[in-house]
């Protein structure tokens, strides 16, 4: 009996063939079973999420709400997205942030945190007589705290008739100024 002589180069080749072969046969079965969930569970790929971060304040966001509805109709007695009278305006956006307001311009007279006209800040009220009578008669939303000249927003009955800026120079408001409230700190 003769004997074949192996050739060695051979012999390593077919078998580094063979390995690498079975390692990928391997490689592509541990694909399948770690992207099988277990359990019947959901696999959801890993992504980091950075969350913005606002610093809006209580204060700003019902200022802010408020300047959404600029131009809206003025309504006697309205207090809805048709139509507003003063404290209407006033008691529908605070009522949106959850916060309790008279909705009479008259209960203002004795609502809220009185504060000096000097340190009124962006949300806070400013209450007014009426144009006709000796009473409490208009309210408005601070929008840009400068004290005696501050800005506030309101629904105006008068010849605008709807959701405006004024400021609180203007002779009309001025010499009708009453007092700021604060009704946002305790909240």
């Amino acid at each position: 009996m003769t004997s074949k002589k192996i050739n060695p180069v051979k012999f390593a080749s077919l078998i580094g063939l063979v390995i690498i072969v079975l390692c990928f046969i391997a490689y592509g079965s541990l694909k399948r079973i770690n992207s099988l969930p277990e359990n019947d569970e959901t696999i959801v790929k890993k992504t980091l999420i950075n969350p913005v971060k606002t610093n809006v304040s209580l204060r700003d966001s019902i200022v802010g709400f408020g300047m959404e509805l600029l131009g809206k109709p003025y309504a006697a007695g309205g207090c809805s997205r048709n139509g507003f009278d003063c404290s209407g305006f006033v008691y529908f956006v605070f009522q949106h942030y959850k916060i309790q307001v008279p909705r009479s311009s008259s209960e203002f007279s004795h609502f809220g945190k009185e504060i000096p006209i000097k340190s009124v800040r962006k949300g806070d009220i400013l209450v007014f007589l009426s144009p006709t009578r000796n009473d409490i008669g208009h309210v408005g939303i601070v929008t840009n705290p400068k004290g005696k000249e501050s800005d506030f927003i309101h629904a105006s009955s008068g010849s605008e008739m709807k959701v405006i800026i004024t400021s609180l120079k203007k002779e009309g408001y001025t010499r009708r100024f009453v007092k700021a409230v604060d009704v946002i700190s305790a909240y």
